[in-house]
């Protein structure tokens, strides 16, 4: 009961750390940072507008500046629209990196979605994206990044082991890579009602989608995908001949790789196999708005998706002595199991985001009552006890393996942001975001815990995307808090 009443103190005392911090020059004088117009990659008319009410309307001037620069970014920077075939394309790269992953290129869009009916411009982009990502998925369902040119060969061509064709940047099997398009399709959908672009060729892709999810349940053999690299970076390689460690088939998905793209340790990711069961849900829901009738292929994904939540909710939960039953990170259904979390979303912390589900078992009911599993898993996974929650003199939140010991990513804190009901949690990460760029005026991959001015990772337009959906959300929320 201590270590969790001391957190918490902890905490409120990193915030006023940051409250009396604020005199520094960039504070008080901000400089223009966002890319010029003549330069951007694409104007969106709603976006523009929002932006202008932001920076009207909230007192807090530093995150009204913030906003501007990131919430945008997306758009100002990472995309690039055309018309293929007399179809919307957007290629949708990360940032820094030119390739597209459907994770992020999902996620960088999704912010906009609430814009999309004062904006058909901004609406035909994003149905690009969902054009693209179709094209991606139906090139290689196992692959998680793709280029813009499907000649291209990719440079981890010469390190790794597996079904590599041209046209992919990297083929790390991750569960959330099917995931997300199905999420940006759905959303898309219940935003503006507009069928298009579930096609002939998106509807391949869907079978494909519900194909791969069936043959990583592995239920009668390892299935076609395996990876190795050739590498000395251990959270690269998959062990076993790239089929990773042995699991007890109980129905959940393996994925061999997290959304952070480094090797599971257990295949049986917790948080991606449930994004996946909810998605498969979401998806049989878009086969009802366009009459789909096929009706095998409806009751095979609705089987899916039960038999994926039957499995989690026998397996997926682990007593803990500290903080009562918890969701674990990884399982390989023998008992083993992870503890942990990571930043990258699909995280623990960021099943309500993803989620929002209400199944017949009260205890998976995120968010809803204090003694959940969730509510229980959140405390666990925003404490020491996480090995990949860091706390130093700059700030706390959750890190992983991929950036390194002490490195925080503000993904994490804007999703403990995101996913909180609390008006002193949610002040606490606004302070650390806008004491954190270090007067670069964006959101980076991770900064150390002592010094933000270490930090990896400039241009990454997710989370510069996600901190402007924060301060959406907080805005029409709980505008005090922006004052």
């Amino acid at each position: 009961m201590k270590r969790r009443k001391f957190i918490a103190q902890t905490s409120l005392a990193t915030a006023a750390f940051f409250a009396a911090k604020n005199t520094s020059a960039f504070s008080r004088d901000f400089p223009i940072v966002r890319i010029a117009a003549g330069q951007r990659k694409f104007k969106s008319i709603a976006v523009e507008k929002t932006i202008e009410n932001i920076k009207k309307n909230i007192g807090n001037k530093e995150i009204a500046w913030l906003f501007e620069n990131c919430f945008p970014n997306t758009l100002d920077t990472t995309v690039d629209f055309e018309i293929v075939n007399g179809k919307p394309d957007t290629y949708v790269i990360t940032g820094d990196i030119d390739a597209m992953w459907l994770r992020d290129s999902s996620a960088q869009v999704w912010p906009y979605l609430s814009l999309l009916n004062e904006d058909k411009n901004l609406q035909q982009l994003i149905a690009g994206v969902i054009h693209r990502q179709t094209k991606c998925i139906l090139k290689d369902p196992y692959a998680n990044a793709f280029y813009k040119d499907e000649n291209k060969i990719s440079e981890w061509k010469k390190t790794d082991i597996t079904d590599m064709k041209a046209g992919i940047h990297e083929r790390k099997w991750e569960i959330d890579s099917l995931c997300y398009p199905i999420r940006l399709s759905y959303g898309y959908w219940k935003q503006t009602g507009d069928i298009s672009p579930f096609d002939a060729d998106w509807k391949e892709a869907m079978k494909l989608v519900i194909k791969t999810f069936k043959e990583q349940q592995r239920l009668h053999d390892d299935g076609p995908y395996s990876f190795q690299r050739n590498t000395t970076w251990a959270t690269d390689g998959v062990p076993l001949s790239g089929y990773g460690y042995p699991t007890k088939k109980i129905g959940l998905i393996h994925s061999m790789f997290r959304p952070s793209d480094d090797a599971t340790i257990f295949p049986f990711l917790i948080p991606d196999n449930f994004f996946a069961a909810v998605s498969l849900e979401h998806l049989n829901k878009i086969f009802s708005a366009i009459n789909m009738t096929d009706d095998h292929l409806k009751n095979e994904t609705s089987k899916l998706s039960d038999e994926i939540f039957q499995a989690l909710f026998k397996f997926a939960k682990v007593q803990h002595p500290e903080y009562g039953e918890i969701f674990p990170y990884e399982i390989n259904g023998f008992g083993s199991y992870n503890l942990m979390d990571d930043a990258n979303v699909p995280s623990l912390l960021s099943l309500p985001y993803l989620l929002h589900i209400d199944r017949s078992e009260e205890d998976f009911k995120y968010g809803n009552a204090e003694k959940s599993i969730y509510f229980n898993t959140r405390r666990y996974v925003l404490s020491v006890d996480n090995p990949f929650f860091f706390k130093g003199d700059a700030a706390e939140g959750i890190g992983g393996p991929h950036a390194g010991k002490d490195m925080i990513w503000p993904l994490s804190i804007i999703m403990r942001g995101i996913t909180s009901r609390d008006d002193k949690e949610i002040k606490i990460c606004l302070d650390i975001l806008q004491k954190t760029h270090t007067g670069t005026g964006f959101m980076h991959e991770s900064f150390h815990k002592d010094d933000p001015s270490k930090f990896t990772r400039k241009w990454f337009a997710w989370a510069n995307t996600l901190f402007g959906e924060f301060i959406l959300k907080v805005y029409n929320e709980k505008p005090h808090l922006l004052n």
